[in-house]
């Protein structure tokens, strides 16, 4: 607790998280009310809400070349900032499109707002990274992700809550209010100029194909001579598939098997039931960060979630499917923290958003190729339990392989959590 008092002492920390919060939150809530709308609307027609979710994760396949290269390149700084701005504006131009009511048109200008959002990340990262020193980075990811919790605690009930009274233009609204809030707080921020732009000025006439490109290469030669990181990375090709399945799957096994009429009620406590389980994780985690090795926190937590995520799925009745999403939600805060405070450690300054553009698209990617499966084969092929089955099956085979792979490599470079928290 005291080293996260003291962490807020930095002025650009607090700016920055809070306009990394506010910022999320215009990207989920409208998003989240937009898929009960369809539900809502094409009742029988639950691919829809498969698509919603698509429309937030296929656009990195598009800008994964140009994210990371433009948060090492570029102003980082201008980049969150103009995602916030650029991002309010298409939410506006999406209440327009709502209002037509063309589905093709909606959906295009999800993947479009999406896309602009896909370059926030990489350069609000790789600006904490410049502005926390080492013993900060553990205190920052659990800060980040107890916050998160909150979000997760409140998120869905603010969604459908703005959803029931104001319908899916108040939800927009609230995205709007926030994008701008986000924009802001960025632009408060008095940044130094090497963390913004660590590899000097660049300008846009720069950036030509041959120049982006080599660029990308660079930041995949760092991921593969770097063993520990190429090892955490590999892990995050199946979190994808993770994030696709679990993304989707509590909404359709409240409306499809447990709670057909009152899902939507049901969600709200469902939501509650998760964040406080991600809430009290993020606490004992943090605390743990202290005593236990990285690898064997993100081990530890892979294996508690994705057990119970599996035993979810043989939950005879809603009550007793909440206290096991509960439970699940525990371990996720310990792989969460555990890789928030590890990574910053082990990447160099100059090369954060790089990495960062590698990591996203092959999370997004296997990501939209589980929706995409998702959308085509339930419930006409797969059954809600199987897609509980591969979310958890996929944790474990994760927590087998870093079971082997991480001691190994962390021994090698004798990477500890004392020498990252101090």
């Amino acid at each position: 607790m005291k080293k996260m008092m003291e962490i807020f002492k930095n002025p650009i920390f607090v700016k920055l998280f809070m306009a990394n919060l506010t910022s999320h939150m215009g990207s989920v809530v409208g998003l989240t009310a937009f898929m009960f709308y369809l539900l809502d609307r094409f009742s029988d027609q639950p691919m829809y809400a498969s698509i919603t979710e698509m429309m937030y994760s296929l656009p990195t396949l598009v800008v994964f070349f140009l994210v990371g290269v433009l948060a090492d390149r570029m102003d980082r700084q201008k980049i969150a900032y103009h995602c916030d701005t650029i991002s309010a504006v298409l939410t506006v131009i999406l209440v327009g499109a709502i209002y037509i009511g063309w589905l093709p048109l909606i959906f295009a200008v999800l993947f479009i707002r999406s896309g602009v959002q896909k370059f926030f990340f990489p350069a609000e990262q790789a600006i904490l990274q410049g502005v926390l020193s080492k013993d900060d980075y553990s205190t920052a990811a659990g800060l980040n992700q107890m916050v998160m919790s909150l979000f997760m605690l409140l998120g869905n009930a603010i969604a459908i809550f703005v959803y029931w009274n104001a319908g899916i233009y108040g939800a927009l609204l609230v995205d709007f209010v926030t994008f701008v809030l986000s924009a802001i707080l960025i632009r408060k921020c008095v940044i130094p100029e090497d963390v913004r732009q660590p590899n000097g000025k660049h300008t846009w006439k720069d950036l030509n194909v041959s120049f982006v490109m080599k660029d990308f290469k660079s930041g995949l030669v760092y991921i593969l001579h770097h063993k520990l990181l190429l090892s955490l990375i590999g892990g995050f090709v199946v979190f994808g598939i993770v994030n696709g399945g679990f993304s989707v799957i509590p909404i359709f096994i409240l409306k499809y098997k447990l709670a057909p009429e009152t899902y939507e009620e049901y969600s709200i406590i469902l939501g509650i039931a998760f964040g406080s389980g991600v809430l009290i994780g993020s606490v004992v985690s943090s605390m743990l960060t202290q005593k236990f090795k990285f690898h064997q926190l993100i081990v530890a937590g892979l294996v508690i979630s994705g057990t119970f995520i599996i035993a979810a799925s043989f939950a005879p009745s809603t009550w007793i499917f909440m206290v096991i999403v509960f439970i699940a939600a525990l371990g996720l805060p310990l792989v969460n923290i555990a890789i928030g405070g590890w990574m910053p450690s082990i990447i160099d300054p100059k090369m954060m958003g790089r990495v960062q553009g590698w990591i996203n698209p092959l999370m997004m990617l296997s990501q939209s190729i589980t929706l995409g499966a998702i959308a085509l084969t339930f419930p006409s092929v797969v059954t809600v339990e199987m897609l509980y089955w591969l979310v958890g099956g996929c944790l474990i085979i994760v927590a087998a392989f870093y079971t082997i792979i991480l001691p190994k490599f962390t021994n090698q470079e004798n990477i500890q959590p004392a020498a990252v928290n101090g």
